[in-house]
């Protein structure tokens, strides 16, 4: 284990078997993620919360309503595996400081990469979602169930929940007027769409590549870790994530819908406002490319990713659609 993880094996005690465990880093987004070799050979999974971002009730309502989906809609969510004490959420010390932890069960799969032919994923990606919202029509929300609300403020603003796109790399000059013009242009778009409930609710809001396991050609969702309220077309715009200006996305968004609608409607004004999620979610990356630039991954995008942002605006802009 590296020694960067200070505190990391200390809390290895807090759940059965776990002792001893070897720990390797797989995922530094939001959080720490880790695989883990438990002594008896057996893997499992570690996440270590970013400080400051979840509350713990919001972690335990992430994990109720991962329950709920396993439960009601028999879909694979993650299986989180409880401390010696019980309890799903654990804290402990973690690179000097006090983290909220949860374990999970070690799932099978691979992760799909950019390059595969994505058109049957999406397929199923759409079915996924729509699968995901029709529960969430339906689910009683326990009383203190507790998440963020991916509102147009809540990504646009300069106080947004992953911090303010007009401070992130490379937004000045022309890039910045056109994406001030796009800013406004979404708003009012988003605004006149409402947030009925047919349209916006409970949502995984990050089923990007990354958060995604494919076994034997079916696709599972894992990390609902930005899980949220909001338009439920925002999954789609999330599904594109760092590849939203690819030409192969008018072809990944019919087979989303096809998937989609096997399970739940989505109107064709629903439809109308899938390249306005595709933009909001990208706003939401280039503010997340700024404020997390401790990440590889952030720090990848820095030299193109707002530049391509203001493209894709102009785009949108002059011509009402985001495809080339």
């Amino acid at each position: 284990m590296s020694d960067d993880w200070t505190g990391l094996s200390e809390a290895f005690s807090l759940w059965p078997g776990f002792a001893g465990s070897e720990a390797r880093l797989i995922n530094l987004s939001e959080n720490h993620t880790f695989r883990l070799d438990l002594p008896d050979g057996t893997p499992a999974v570690l996440r270590v919360h970013r400080p400051s971002y979840h509350s713990r009730n919001a972690i335990e309502s992430e994990l109720a309503w991962m329950r709920a989906l396993r439960r009601d809609a028999g879909l694979f969510t993650p299986r989180p595996l409880p401390g010696l004490d019980g309890v799903l959420v654990q804290q402990s010390a973690f690179m000097g400081q006090q983290r909220h932890m949860v374990a999970f069960a070690f799932e099978e799969g691979e992760e799909p990469c950019e390059s595969d032919d994505l058109v049957p994923l999406f397929h199923q990606l759409g079915a996924l979602a729509a699968q995901c919202h029709a529960h969430i029509e339906h689910w009683q929300l326990p009383p203190s169930f507790e998440r963020q609300t991916w509102s147009a403020g809540a990504i646009l603003d300069p106080d947004a929940i992953w911090g303010d796109w007009r401070l992130a790399p490379g937004v000045a000059g022309e890039t910045r007027t056109a994406l001030d013009a796009l800013d406004l242009a979404l708003r009012r778009r988003l605004a006149a769409y409402g947030a009925t409930r047919d349209r916006f609710g409970l949502i995984h809001a990050d089923m990007r590549l990354a958060n995604l396991l494919v076994s034997d050609g079916v696709t599972r969702l894992i990390d609902f870790d930005d899980s949220g309220f909001s338009w439920f077309g925002y999954d789609f715009g999330a599904a594109v994530s760092f590849f939203e200006d690819s030409d192969r996305v008018p072809a990944l968004r019919e087979a989303w819908l096809k998937g989609y609608r096997v399970h739940r409607a989505f109107t064709r004004e629903d439809e109308a406002m899938l390249d306005e999620m595709v933009l909001l979610r990208r706003m939401a990356l280039l503010a997340w490319t700024g404020s997390h630039a401790e990440t590889g991954l952030a720090r990848d995008q820095h030299a193109t990713f707002a530049t391509g942002t203001a493209d894709m605006a102009e785009r949108y802009l002059t011509r009402g659609t985001i495809d080339r």
